[in-house]
């Protein structure tokens, strides 16, 4: 390069605000839905959100356009889309914007089924029906009935199903190496919830993101108590019962650093990743009475708390009491589980649609109010 060229300021880009995220299942993603829906807000973008009193895209149904609210009339001018649906290339591109940006996140298939076994032990008959994680593989076909396969999702191949494809699949290696292709053909990024801060600062340097639009809290995890500890076998076993996700995590986990490399170079990814980890710091220091996330029993505003499932205790925060109506409002937005913000941002794009059910005590008031 010449002495002048180098002169010249790179361009700064501009934020990314067309944005599809496939929100997978027990791979942090509600955590990734919180910060889209905040950016959301933030931009004042135009969100698709399930229709009537749906709280998923139509999940665990192929994806359909008509599983938007609003789709006949808004249609393809939605600049976000995050809520859990079951991929389904052509009607995704029916809502999104032809320029829009496709990612997505994927987890370690093995603390991934763990959490899926506590999860939703009491909604999959093969988790159901067997004592403990443990159990369960150490033979899961004694477990897993064919004919329950449309109960059965979590306990097999969850990821290889929210792409779209079939989770019992046979573990064949052209048919492997095709779906990879398409996935990667379909998005234009794929992140490691293992290597979560990781994930957000590739994410903000891809989209054009400021670091506060990828601050998060962590939401909708679970208890310690109420992880189970997987046996060195039943590790080596979701190996080859979760051969499908075991293979598209590896693929995608190997990209994800290669991308990171191209992108950012590992020492500036630290010194992001530093940086966000003491933003998140002071931002918990501002807004959070305990420093930390709390058991279901211990969230004093019922209106904050989050959905509860199978045998877990999923954690929420506490606000503190005398936060000025600003911060109240960031740091609300920030501990708001997932049930709760869609209904609320359901509530103030569609104001005259019937508000969404949820049986908990909606925090409309406490937030209309502010």
């Amino acid at each position: 390069k010449s002495h002048e060229e180098l002169l010249i300021p790179s361009t700064p880009c501009r934020a990314k605000t067309n944005v599809m995220f496939l929100k997978t299942h027990k791979t942090a993603s509600s955590t990734v839905l919180n910060i889209m829906f905040r950016f959301a807000e933030r931009y004042n973008l135009t969100v698709a959100l399930p229709a009537g009193q749906l709280v998923h895209l139509g999940y665990p149904k192929t994806f359909l356009a008509s599983f938007v609210e609003e789709f006949q009339a808004i249609g393809q001018n939605y600049n976000i889309m995050c809520n859990h649906l079951r991929f389904n290339s052509s009607e995704v591109q029916k809502v999104m914007a032809a320029n829009a940006f496709y990612f997505s996140i994927l987890r370690n298939p093995i603390p991934l089924l763990e959490s899926s076994y506590v999860y939703y032990k009491d909604s999959a008959p093969a988790f159901r029906i067997s004592k403990d994680v443990n159990e369960y593989l150490a033979s899961p076909m004694k477990y897993y009935h064919p004919e329950d396969y449309k109960q059965n999702i979590y306990a097999r191949n969850i990821m290889w199903f929210d792409f779209g494809y079939n989770n019992n699949a046979q573990n064949n290696k052209k048919y492997i190496q095709a779906v990879l292709k398409e996935i990667e053909q379909n998005f234009h990024l794929i992140l490691i919830a293992d290597y979560f801060d990781e994930s957000m600062i590739l994410l903000k340097h891809i989209l054009c993101w400021d670091l506060d639009d990828v601050i998060y809290f962590k939401l909708n995890s679970r208890s310690q108590d109420t992880v189970q500890t997987l046996t060195l076998k039943s590790k080596e076993q979701i190996k080859t019962w979760c051969s499908l996700d075991w293979k598209l995590y590896l693929h995608f986990n190997q990209s994800f650093w290669k991308r990171i490399e191209e992108t950012i170079g590992f020492e500036k990814l630290e010194k992001e990743v530093n940086h966000l980890r003491m933003r998140q710091k002071e931002l918990m220091e501002t807004c959070l009475s305990d420093q930390e996330a709390v058991g279901k029993d211990h969230i004093k505003n019922k209106a904050l708390l989050p959905f509860q499932s199978g045998a877990t205790d999923i954690l929420g925060y506490n606000l503190k009491e005398d936060l000025d109506n600003r911060t109240l409002r960031t740091c609300q937005k920030m501990v708001m589980p997932e049930l709760q913000y869609t209904s609320y941002l359901y509530a103030v794009q569609h104001p005259h649609k019937k508000r969404k059910q949820l049986g908990l005590p909606l925090p409309w008031t406490s937030f209309q109010e502010k």
